[in-house]
């Protein structure tokens, strides 16, 4: 049998290509000679990068500003001219400075370096994960690092950050990027907020990342203000679309500014990596991810995973940190069985300091269901 393993990664334990290659080495004790093929996948948030390149894609190192301004070192995956960025290993929650939220002063502008440097390089396709960002800035960073300018009502260059954007009275986009004119740019992201109001992105994800009440609504009118100054500059008023409150307000900018196209981040990705080519002649895919419970079935990698897999009719197992969901709701998900780590271990700390050898031990389990007797196909 050939399997097909497209697990995302299991938080704080396993990578996406940790998990593949358990996987892999479990079905290779239990099942000797089964041809498994590892294609590690990401949902447009962390990990996006790290599938690209388990896929093939070349990094490419690239030194950026990370959320709060301090230097990181990221990258961009590259190949064809087609460039993937993460915006989460820039400008996410993980490259804050001793993981201290900073709602307000937190920009994408690191994001826009590295698309900056992709364009440079001659990438004439870009794909930006958008997932896990620490900003609430509109995108409005993104922009200034490709170029635009920001200005408030005496004519100085406006700070970063969503906070600053207060001030913010005109965008100036002479010097954008030339290779924007030509370059695709589509955006992986699975949310459908607006930008502004009480489904906006400070509303509903600025508490995520440390903003109190008052702080929301200064950061739901900075955003105001930004739309405005987008509007005057571009002509389009893009601030009420589906999508715009992605990663606090990036989703926006990259409409408006950078006539980027959204698209579902996992059928995008999984687009990118080869998964529906890797499809032919497989009898099983396995995928997974952390835990399995209702926001798998909302875009998640692994529903994501599954209803391409049933679309070639081919079946689709599950293993999991610990799955919540019931067998119909895995069933409405394409997902014939899951099988998770609490079902060896019940204690919790040890499924995630000890992931790795129960992963591979629990893929005996998913072997003898589906390689060697059918009667435990069931067995979750």
């Amino acid at each position: 049998m050939r399997v097909v393993v497209a697990p995302d990664k299991f938080k704080g334990s396993l990578t996406a290509a940790q998990v593949a290659a358990r996987v892999a080495a479990g079905l290779a004790r239990a099942a000797p000679g089964v041809d498994v093929v590892q294609l590690p996948v990401a949902d447009g948030g962390d990990g996006t990068l790290e599938a690209a390149v388990s896929a093939g894609y070349r990094r490419v190192p690239v030194p950026a500003e990370g959320p709060t301004g301090d230097l990181v070192d990221t990258a961009y995956a590259e190949r064809d001219g087609v460039a993937v960025v993460e915006l989460a290993d820039v400008s996410g929650l993980g490259r804050l400075p001793g993981g201290r939220l900073a709602a307000s002063a937190a920009s994408s502008y690191g994001t826009g370096q590295v698309i900056r440097a992709a364009l440079a390089a001659g990438c004439r396709r870009v794909v930006l994960g958008i997932g896990g960002s620490a900003c609430t800035d509109g995108g409005a960073g993104m922009v200034q690092a490709l170029g635009g300018r920001l200005a408030d009502a005496r004519g100085d260059e406006v700070g970063r950050g969503g906070g600053a954007l207060g001030a913010v009275r005109s965008l100036d986009l002479a010097g954008l990027h030339p290779g924007l004119s030509s370059a695709d740019v589509v955006v992986a992201g699975d949310v459908d907020n607006p930008l502004l109001g009480p489904r906006g992105a400070a509303a509903v994800y600025g508490p995520q990342k440390g903003a109190s009440p008052a702080e929301v609504a200064r950061l739901d009118a900075a955003l105001g203000r930004w739309a405005d100054a987008v509007r005057r500059a571009t002509g389009l008023d893009l601030a009420g679309m589906p999508g715009a409150g992605a990663a606090g307000g990036v989703g926006f900018a990259a409409m408006a500014v950078l006539g980027a196209t959204l698209q579902p981040g996992i059928e995008l990705i999984l687009e990118l990596v080869g998964f529906p080519a890797a499809l032919s002649g497989a009898g099983l895919v396995i995928t997974g991810e952390g835990s399995l419970d209702r926001q798998t079935l909302h875009g998640k990698a692994p529903a994501g995973v599954a209803a391409t897999a049933r679309s070639a009719g081919i079946p689709v197992v599950a293993v999991a940190g610990r799955s919540l969901l019931s067998p119909a709701d895995l069933e409405a998900a394409g997902i014939q069985a899951a099988y998770a780590l609490t079902d060896l271990e019940p204690d919790l700390d040890r499924c995630m300091t000890e992931a790795g050898p129960l992963l591979e031990r629990l893929v005996a389990k998913v072997a003898r269901g589906w390689m060697t007797d059918p009667q435990e196909a069931t067995t979750r």
